[in-house]
């Protein structure tokens, strides 16, 4: 069955726990957040402080440059649930921008847990990711110094990709409304960010293209060596990456995607939001509209990890891969970096980190 066809905790008691019974893998793992900084690795390369904050979560080799290489033997420790996973992945941080014009930064809540995980729920910030295969020999795992970028930080209109980019408008407290596949719901789930206070907070979904080149491990834009199937970006199913692959980008790789939870409960008052009622959230770029959501990655999995449990002959289910090791969220949470621009990130604050004189 797929997860589209299926509510989540629905599915987390109709199959095995050992593994995906249908031979497919989903992993679904949580990771503490291990730096909130404004340097980017893969867009801004040496630049510190870089144009907009992030926040970010994985293995502790982070840094202002991090050059193309097995960054798994750089780092000592990870945040996330698969002690295995050194990788990094990054996002812009969610603000709020009050009445008076002052922003403050949106916390970040642990997702549930979910197929018995006992990781997720105990993570500091952070969010999940999750790694999709079809099946044994149907995905190519990344490479040691694969790094990719999806969306686009400048955009500011509906590009029509609510499937791969979405925001979540929980309608009740404890992940009320979590009923659909990531994006699929049509009410609660919008490509921008919702137009309503959410009693439960918003959920973001950053789902990464499923095909690569075969060639090469970057590309200049962080993008052009990665596709989507022909048919076009699919929809998350849990059990498979898309449609066939282009000529062009001709090796099916697993799909990626990024679920972080907002924690904006403490900012529904609409006493405090914009005189005009508009929505009060903004992205750490500048983007009051939610369309310039975007997901950085560099891999780090260890040696051949991630192909063997994408390759599961049993099929791994969420935080349960028998070929996988795992840590104790102490031991992930305790994993972090020196930020290495030193400012304010969490009070008050009249401008945004790296937004002074740009226009909002």
């Amino acid at each position: 069955m797929l997860l589209s066809t299926l509510l989540f905790a629905a599915l987390a008691d109709a199959i095995p726990q050992g593994g995906g019974g249908n031979g497919f893998t989903m992993l679904r793992f949580g990771c503490a957040q291990v730096v909130v900084d404004r340097i980017d690795p893969l867009v801004n390369p040496g630049q510190a402080p870089s144009p907009h904050m992030h926040q970010v979560v994985g293995g502790n080799a982070f840094n202002v440059t991090m050059e193309s290489t097995d960054i798994s033997k750089l780092a000592s420790c990870t945040t996330c649930g698969y002690s295995e996973d050194l990788s990094n992945y990054w996002t812009a941080n969610v603000y709020f921008k009050a009445r008076n014009g002052t922003y403050k930064r949106v916390p970040q809540i642990p997702n549930r847990d979910l197929f018995q995980d006992k990781y997720t729920g105990k993570t500091n910030g952070g969010f999940v990711v999750y790694y999709v295969s079809p099946g044994k020999g149907k995905v190519t795992a990344f490479k040691p110094g694969f790094r990719m970028l999806v969306g686009d930080a400048t955009n500011r209109v509906s590009k029509n990709l609510k499937m791969q980019t979405c925001f979540r408008c929980y309608n009740a407290p404890n992940f009320g409304g979590d009923n659909a596949a990531p994006c699929a719901d049509a009410k609660l789930d919008t490509e921008g960010f919702p137009k309503t206070a959410c009693p439960g907070g918003i959920r973001s979904n950053i789902l990464y293209p499923t095909c690569w080149d075969g060639k090469n491990l970057d590309s200049p834009d962080h993008k052009a060596h990665v596709a989507y199937p022909k048919a076009g970006p699919a929809s998350f199913s849990g059990t498979s990456t898309g449609g066939d692959c282009p000529s062009t980008h001709p090796v099916k790789i697993p799909q990626l995607m990024l679920e972080i939870v907002w924690d904006t409960r403490q900012f529904n008052n609409k006493a405090d939001w914009p005189a005009d009622g508009s929505q009060p959230f903004v992205l750490s770029t500048g983007d009051n509209t939610g369309f310039g959501q975007h997901g950085d990655y560099v891999f780090g999995w260890k040696d051949d990890s991630l192909q063997k449990a994408m390759d599961d002959a049993k099929g791994c289910m969420g935080a349960s891969c028998g070929s996988l090791k795992t840590q104790q969220p102490a031991d992930g949470n305790s994993c972090n970096v020196k930020a290495r621009v030193n400012e304010d990130h969490d009070g008050w604050m009249k401008q945004l980190p790296g937004m002074d004189g740009m226009p909002m």
